[in-house]
């Protein structure tokens, strides 16, 4: 592909009613990311220059979130839903400032890859005026048939009206189309609402530019490529497809994963070679798992760096802004939150651990927590290297313990604890003799029992 500026239109406006839902259809999310992060994360790999996203009325969230991916964007409103032509004219703005090319994408066609945009555009390069892209499902029946003549896309005949011979074709409109900045404002103005919807359809600009004898073309993409969503249902269909890729990507990595179906990614996991994953583990965003750390089963994690050789759970779970260093040790049912767990360190069992700094080598005992919030403030806990944290022990920030303290069991700790001291708070423990058997004897008095 040439390094020629382009124009990435992605058309978001549909509210797909079928969802159910008050929010857009394309802010709804597959492996954490929202359906148009995936279509800007493929725009923004392919190299575009500038993007133009359509959207519907009372759509400020979608908008705010395009501009949090992407600050220069435009975001243009389309007030009536008069089909895709008039869609793609929403951002006439854009069109008008003379791009050498332009793509236009569907905001809940999640899994374009950047490589089909790029191929799009180096057919423009190689002379063609417009590039649709087509794909041959399983199924052709209700998808609109590329009509080709001597490898020139000549029409897009939509289903309903195409002739029986036409519905022979394997060959199906996937929407995505591509076309040169030069004549894209007349060919897309050429466009009329001359049928029984009376709206304005993209697919129209093939025949226009044919008429011209402009050179139109299509390539071919996979179906699953090139799939839209607009049901909860095909949703959950497009995130089985999505793990079922990252668990095949993952494990061709180096990565052992013992029963792939029960664990789930998010778009950006980070998994490094020859880590191991046990069953059901589930991957919130913004994870980094480095080399030879076990993640055992039944854990939750998001927004964590886990270390070289680190074991996590089962059934432990890191919050966001976890560190875990190098063959440190977070057990069951402890739970870790914006700490940093120094290399060697252990965390085994019940613990919380919350806006922390655990030094390298430190044991932390069961049912250890840091008491961080008093109800207004968070507030730092920091552990020295070496220390060791008698089990269920409370420690209230903000508070330091030094180098190799102890702190003694069962310990409400207060006030900071110098290196290698022992601190133990806790009420004297009192014994009276033969107390028990006369309770007993008096409480069987009282109720005859």
């Amino acid at each position: 592909m040439t390094t020629a500026a382009y124009l990435s239109i992605i058309l978001a406006a549909g509210q797909g009613t079928r969802m159910n839902s008050r929010h857009p259809k394309v802010m709804h999310k597959i492996a954490g990311l929202p359906m148009i992060g995936h279509v800007l994360g493929a725009v923004e790999k392919a190299k575009c220059n500038r993007v133009a996203v359509v959207v519907g009325p009372d759509m400020d969230e979608l908008s705010s979130y395009v501009k949090s991916c992407n600050e220069s964007a435009g975001i243009h409103l389309q007030e009536e839903r008069l089909g895709t032509g008039h869609a793609v004219l929403a951002a006439r703005k854009d069109l008008a400032n003379n791009p050498d090319k332009v793509v236009v994408l569907y905001g809940d066609t999640p899994f374009v890859k950047p490589s089909t945009i790029t191929a799009m555009l180096d057919v423009l390069d190689g002379g063609a005026e417009v590039v649709v892209l087509g794909f041959e499902p399983e199924n052709p029946g209700r998808y609109g048939r590329l009509i080709l003549k001597n490898d020139q896309l000549v029409a897009i005949r939509e289903a309903k009206d195409a002739s029986l011979d036409e519905l022979e074709i394997p060959l199906c409109n996937a929407g995505i189309m591509a076309f040169s900045g030069r004549n894209a404002l007349s060919l897309l103005d050429a466009i009329d609402n001359k049928n029984v919807q009376k709206e304005f359809y993209l697919t129209d600009l093939p025949e226009i530019a044919t008429r011209r004898g402009l050179s139109v073309r299509s390539i071919l993409a996979d179906e699953q490529d090139v799939m839209g969503i607009n049901s909860r249902i095909e949703l959950a269909n497009a995130e089985s497809i999505f793990q079922s890729r990252y668990r095949k990507k993952v494990m061709q990595n180096g990565v052992t994963l013992q029963a792939p179906d029960t664990v789930y990614f998010s778009h950006d996991t980070q998994i490094s070679s020859d880590v191991t994953i046990e069953p059901h583990v589930y991957f919130g965003p913004d994870v980094s798992v480095h080399s030879n750390a076990v993640i055992r089963a039944f854990s939750h994690i998001e927004g964590a760096l886990i270390s070289e050789f680190a074991v996590i759970g089962p059934y432990a779970r890191l919050r966001p802004g976890t560190n875990i260093g190098e063959h440190a040790k977070v057990g069951n049912f402890s739970e870790i939150k914006k700490s940093k767990i120094g290399a060697g360190a252990k965390v085994n069992h019940l613990s919380y651990i919350g806006d922390a700094d655990i030094g390298a080598g430190a044991n932390i005992g069961a049912g250890t927590i840091t008491c961080n919030y008093d109800g207004f403030g968070k507030f730092k806990t920091r552990i020295g290297k070496n220390a060791f944290v008698g089990s269920n022990s409370s420690l209230v920030a903000p508070i330091q313990i030094g180098d190799g303290a102890f702190v003694g069991s069962g310990s409400v700790i207060t006030k900071d604890i110098p290196q290698d001291a022992l601190a133990v708070a806790r009420g004297k423990q009192s014994n009276i003799k033969g107390w028990a058997s006369s309770f007993r004897a008096k409480y069987k008095k009282e109720t005859g029992l």
